[in-house]
């Protein structure tokens, strides 16, 4: 009887459409705070004095915690080992800590103070006593990120949760469509909401209201995981004894030729196409002469072919 129940409730299309699209709005207002940033260059050397090294090192931090502690790595066994209800408040919970930390950053730090004790040298960025500002920006962005790509993969297994047997690809390819409206928002009305209404910190304070909001709504899909927990026939965990993370899969994982092209893949496109959105919009406004409102709207088209494809 409880096995009928289960299987009645993953098979009800408006429980399933309605856990991806909370999923999907989640993500989506978390790839806008990601971008949010990315409009406002020309306005972060002219309000709070960065140049284009500090820039570049802030876009940069997004990925330092993942990179140098693995820390996708662990998500994903937090993940297999916690679940996705405590994996998903987690990794919500961190990226609206981050957003709240490089708000703070941009609107209360002074913007001349320099750090004359921190100097960073390195082959591709070179920065020479940076802004406290920027340091503090940073490393919000840095704990963000943590908070997103888990985030993400904790999106994906809930479709699959979901969605199994089901429309799974079609559902993939929407939340992806869903989260890149995020980026497509960004890039159109992060500048033209910081010229006509407060300057950089009313950008950053509306992407981390959405992450707020973000939090909220995925607290929410936590009830419609447990009913669907709780459909089951036995007391099972949400994740199943079968998909436990041991050594022995990151073997199998590793050894497969084909993760490794589809992880070369992930880094030629994560290579091009997302550092060119952060240094787009001032290319378009200092080389091209765009009006700074329109600017954006120009590399704000690449995500629209993705949505499309």
């Amino acid at each position: 009887m409880t096995q009928a129940i289960q299987k009645k409730l993953s098979d009800s299309k408006s429980a399933r459409w309605t856990a991806l699209i909370i999923v999907s709005v989640t993500m989506m207002m978390g790839y806008f705070f990601t971008d949010v940033m990315s409009p406002l260059e020309d306005m972060l050397s002219s309000d709070l004095h960065w140049n284009g090294s500090e820039y570049g090192f802030f876009s940069g931090a997004y990925g330092l915690i993942n990179v140098f502690l693995l820390m996708l790595f662990f998500g994903g066994i937090i993940l297999d080992k916690m679940g996705i209800r405590f994996t998903g408040l987690m990794s919500t919970g961190l990226m609206l800590a981050g957003a709240l930390i490089k708000w703070y950053a941009v609107t209360y730090v002074p913007t001349d103070t320099i750090v004359d004790w921190f100097h960073l040298h390195l082959i591709i960025i070179n920065i020479d006593a940076p802004h406290l500002s920027c340091l503090i920006a940073s490393l919000g962005f840095a704990i963000y990120g943590v908070g997103c790509e888990i985030a993400g993969i904790t999106v994906s297994k809930v479709i699959v949760k979901w969605f199994t047997g089901h429309e799974l690809a079609l559902a993939m390819g929407l939340q992806v469509a869903l989260a890149r409206f995020g980026t497509l928002f960004a890039m159109w009305f992060s500048l033209p909401i910081a010229n006509h209404m407060g300057g950089i910190s009313t950008s950053i304070g509306l992407g981390a209201s959405l992450l707020c909001a973000a939090l909220l709504a995925f607290m929410y899909y936590c009830t419609m995981d447990k009913k669907l927990d709780a459909s089951a026939e036995t007391s099972q965990s949400e994740d199943g004894e079968d998909e436990g993370f041991k050594l022995s899969d990151l073997k199998i994982l590793v050894s497969n030729p084909g993760f490794w092209i589809i992880c070369l893949l992930c880094l030629m496109f994560y290579g091009g196409v997302f550092p060119f959105l952060k240094f787009a919009t001032k290319l378009m406004i200092v080389k091209y002469g765009v009006a700074d409102d329109f600017a954006g709207v120009i590399p704000g088209l690449i995500p629209v072919g993705t949505m499309i494809l």
